[in-house]
């Protein structure tokens, strides 16, 4: 959790001066180099001290809305950034990326793409999902966005059980949703 914390605020700490600086609002990209540029620095020997002594144990996306329109990012532990239209992260990413590239197209309604990654997540995660192991946040073009409350969160689940029985086999889905995880 410390990592994450630590990339997090280095994130706000960039957008926020960018913005001091500039008076305009940093593009997720230059957003993702500046915390790549942290990732990548573990080992340099600098005088000052500032060198990470050990690797982040952290991957992170980036999304956000900028002058380019709809903007994704995942940054791997070793501070590689690469840019991508859906992508998954965590346990059991791999099912869940290769379900997501069956189904995603840049065509879809929040509706249909929240639907498509709960689904995706509920076919990859060991657990029930529930709103207390499942964050939904939906952003669109116009830089709204909608973090949605528990039962919200419950109100989705519903809808991906008939989808999957109203299709009689195993869905294809797509995932933009977090799941919560706890560490001990």
């Amino acid at each position: 959790m410390a990592d994450s914390r630590t990339m997090i605020d280095r994130a706000r700490v960039e957008c926020q001066n960018h913005w001091f600086v500039y008076n305009e609002r940093m593009t997720v990209e230059s957003c993702a180099q500046a915390v790549s540029n942290l990732a990548i620095q573990f080992g340099d020997s600098d005088d000052d001290g500032a060198a990470m002594s050990r690797p982040f144990g952290v991957a992170i996306l980036f999304a956000g809305i900028d002058e380019k329109g709809p903007q994704l990012y995942h940054m791997d532990p070793s501070g590689t950034f690469v840019q991508f239209d859906a992508k998954a992260i965590g346990s059991g990413s791999e099912g869940a990326q290769q379900s997501l590239q069956e189904v995603y197209h840049r065509s879809m309604t929040l509706a249909e793409a929240t639907t498509a990654s709960l689904t995706i997540l509920k076919q990859v995660m060991e657990e029930k999902l529930n709103s207390t192991n499942v964050e939904v946040m939906t952003m669109t073009p116009k830089g709204l966005y909608h973090m949605f409350t528990k039962e919200d969160v419950e109100e989705a689940l519903k809808n991906v059980a008939p989808l999957e029985q109203s299709r009689g086999d195993t869905p294809a889905t797509g995932s933009g949703v977090q799941a919560k995880t706890s560490s001990a």
